[in-house]
């Protein structure tokens, strides 16, 4: 015993000494190769700078009859406003157009760190793979750069790694290290080493048992959308010509004469320009060109195919889920990396809009436009949250607040079988018509990316540009006069809530009084201004009116990206909807059959893409399982409420009932609410037919029983209390 004690200990000291002794040669090693430095680029704005840009009717209207272009950018995620951006600051002419909204794919679908990938770095130094070393080198440079460039958008987060082995803390020490040391000049902080004790200060809900301690790193964290966002009008105030929900049909080609290599003339099909569909006013119209930029995520291949449909595909499409939660699920401030998984996979558990994150999947999948999370990929998120929280927080499927999928862009290796071997780096490929592809990559590399293309455009079709690229400190929309600060101004000088303030200032930036300039009273003695648009989210009406200012169009772009709503909360969002519609459309002249068109599109959406069919189908999917007696208790509830006995309730029996319970309990309070009575009757009525019915009714008490529901408003509002199981004695088959 003593001898095998021995020789263990000797094993791990050995571990530990190398560790320690590699990362400090390492850490030196790189310190003396990386000569990034922050300093050397001063935060700026362009020399061409517009205080506003036109409509996004007009724009399209500019691009239809400008003469030609620079360069024309097909996408307007974060790679595609990033190339506009580049573009535009050198004095180019440049166009972009988008089939949706800026980032309605998967820049904003995205795990919203601003990282260079800890697990990358771990392969680089395991398989001492250069490409993929360079790559999250490259990353952290430019996380660096990100975190300046928009202060009010991003900001540094701490992340814990927690240990439950020992011997592993100096295997993870040295990697995180790693991480540190490749930062170089542009390290957020020096991540560290805590006791047990105070990382379950840090961490409450962290699983206590084994647990040895934990280490600490920074990264950085944004609002993607926004960001996205922010590019795209940063392009815009610089005079690029920016338009969404155009699509791109065909290509304008044309033929010219060139010398091949043996001296002969033959005849060569170029791009020249794009045809395009503005999807809103369902009108065509055409940008022409000199050089094409097919930026377009996911659909690099369609759109290179489009151009010519014998090329082979560069792309791997991959799906990452991501799920929400209460925010009670993690600490404000202290977000979580599970390093080893139960498949090998990292899930990442963050704090993030007063919620929790966490994610991701990654799974190869197929292109769509309507990507949907999978209940398995859910459950799995939710299986490994268990393993690291405490045995205290019960993690159930009913606090499930809304879930989507995200496809990756990744660049297939075809020597590597599984997508966690690809790594996200970017390919940047001219064709012989001359369209530019720049495919792969990762949100946190877009500048760098950027940067590639337009000297790759420059080159391939000889453009003059006015200026070198410039991007690196170039502020975006909304950064240059912010500070932590600035949402005191709005509290003071418009009479708005400070936590709509601190929303509108750490959204908009120093564009936040525009925002609330169009507020309007709320009729209160406090707040003055600011009508919120769900009582629980601090997005207030405004920022509607303003967002149509930006080119929403739809009321998908006020829930998914001009708020974040959809992402938060996806029964919220629902609850939204009205409103959103009703402002949208009285600004956008929308008559009752496009109000509903849009309602309809927006529902689908939520039902589709944010999880509101988990939601529903965790409910519909519970067995009916109650012994003898939780039958009956709950049966004489039900019977209580249906004194006419017909087997099902109505909105009268509802208010009927309720107003019976205040009566015999002597409260004052007023009669129910119609908009009260309606949230009552719509938790309850699964199949929306406007009845209560009996298996509904058991299937609410089964699903809060065992979780699937975390919280009913109809049960706190009957007051029908939770029966005390008893596990020994005979439970129903599940019939009514």
């Amino acid at each position: 015993m003593p001898r095998s004690f021995s020789r263990r200990f000797i094993q791990h000291g050995l571990l530990l000494c190398t560790s320690a002794i590699g990362t400090g040669f390492l850490g030196q090693y790189i310190l003396q190769k990386n000569t990034l430095n922050a300093y050397n680029h001063p935060l700026h704005k362009p020399a061409v700078w517009l205080d506003d840009y036109p409509s996004r009717e007009a724009q399209i209207d500019i691009m239809s009859k400008e003469s030609e272009y620079d360069i024309v950018v097909i996408g307007g995620g974060a790679t595609g406003c990033g190339v506009a951006v580049d573009a535009a600051s050198r004095g180019l002419k440049v166009a972009l157009v988008e089939k949706y909204d800026f980032s309605s794919g998967t820049s904003s679908r995205s795990t919203k760190l601003i990282h260079g990938g800890v697990r990358y770095l771990q392969k680089a130094i395991l398989q001492l793979d250069r490409e993929q070393y360079h790559m999250v080198k490259e990353a952290l440079s430019e996380r660096g750069n990100l975190l300046k460039i928009a202060p009010h958008l991003s900001y540094p987060l701490p992340i814990m790694l927690p240990v439950y082995k020992w011997y592993l803390l100096p295997y993870y020490y040295a990697g995180i290290k790693a991480y540190d040391f490749v930062s170089g000049r542009q390290l957020l902080r020096w991540s560290y080493v805590i006791s047990k004790n105070k990382a379950l200060e840090l961490f409450p809900m962290l699983k206590k048992e084994k647990l040895v301690g934990a280490i600490v790193y920074y990264d950085g964290q944004h609002n993607d959308a926004r960001m996205n966002i922010a590019l795209a009008f940063t392009a815009a105030h610089m005079g690029a010509n920016v338009a969404n929900h155009c699509a791109v049909t065909e290509f304008i080609h044309e033929n010219i004469q060139v010398n091949n290599k043996e001296g002969q003339t033959e005849t060569k099909k170029i791009i020249r320009g794009i045809k395009c569909l503005d999807r809103y006013r369902n009108k065509e119209f055409s940008i022409r060109a000199k050089c094409v930029v097919n930026a377009t995520g996911p659909y690099t291949d369609v759109i290179r195919q489009l151009d010519d449909s014998s090329v082979p595909k560069i792309c791997q499409p991959s799906a990452g889920v991501h799920i929400v939660l209460p925010d009670y699920y993690s600490p404000n401030n202290m977000g979580l990396l599970d390093p080893n998984t139960s498949d090998g996979r990292v899930i990442f558990f963050l704090p993030w809009q007063k919620h929790t994150m966490a994610g991701t999947t990654d799974t190869p999948c197929e292109i769509t436009d309507y990507p949907s999370p999978m209940a398995e990929d859910v459950d799995f998120i939710l299986g490994e949250i268990k393993n690291y929280l405490s045995s205290d927080v019960e993690v159930r499927r009913g606090d499930l607040l809304a879930a989507w999928s995200g496809i990756r862009p990744l660049v297939l290796n075809p020597n590597k079988k599984d997508t966690q071997s690809i790594a996200r780096n970017h390919i940047i490929h001219v064709s012989d018509s001359g369209l530019v592809t720049i495919g792969g990559g990762k949100w946190t590399t877009y500048r760098q990316m950027a940067e590639e293309t337009v000297d790759r455009c420059i080159q391939s079709a000889n453009l003059e540009p006015k200026n070198d690229c410039i991007t690196k400190g170039l502020v975006l929309s909304g950064g240059e006069k912010w500070s932590p600060t600035s949402y005191i101004r709005l509290v003071q000088d418009y009479g708005i809530e400070t936590e709509v303030a601190i929303h509108l200032s750490n959204t908009y930036g120093d564009q936040a009084n525009k925002v609330a300039d169009l507020s309007i009273l709320t009729g209160k003695r406090w707040p003055v201004v600011g009508k919120r648009l769900h009582e629980e989210f601090p997005y207030i009406e405004a920022e509607v009116h303003y967002a149509i200012k930006e080119y929403a169009r739809t009321a998908v772009d006020i829930l998914a990206r001009r708020t974040r709503l959809s992402f938060l909360n996806v029964i919220a969002a629902d609850e939204a909807l009205p409103c959103v519609i009703q402002i949208m459309a009285k600004e956008l002249n929308w008559n009752e059959k496009k109000q509903k068109e849009e309602t309809d599109r927006a529902k689908t959406f939520l039902l589709r893409e944010m999880g509101l069919n988990l939601k529903r189908d965790m409910r519909r999917n519970v067995p009916i399982n109650f012994t003898r007696e939780e039958m009956r208790y709950y049966m004489k509830h039900f019977r209580q409420i249906d004194v006419e006995n017909k087997g099902f309730l109505t909105l009268s029996d509802l208010k009927r009932h309720l107003q019976r319970m205040k009566i015999s309990n002597s409260t004052t309070d007023s009669d129910i609410s119609p908009e009260e009575l309606r949230i009552l009757m719509h938790e309850v009525d699964q199949n929306q037919n406007g009845i209560i019915e009996t298996e509904e009714f058991l299937q609410l008490m089964s699903a809060i029983n065992t979780g699937a529901v975390s919280t009913s408003h109809f049960i706190k509002a009957a007051r029908i209390a939770k029966i005390k199981n008893n596990s020994m004695v005979e439970r129903s088959g599940g019939g009514v």
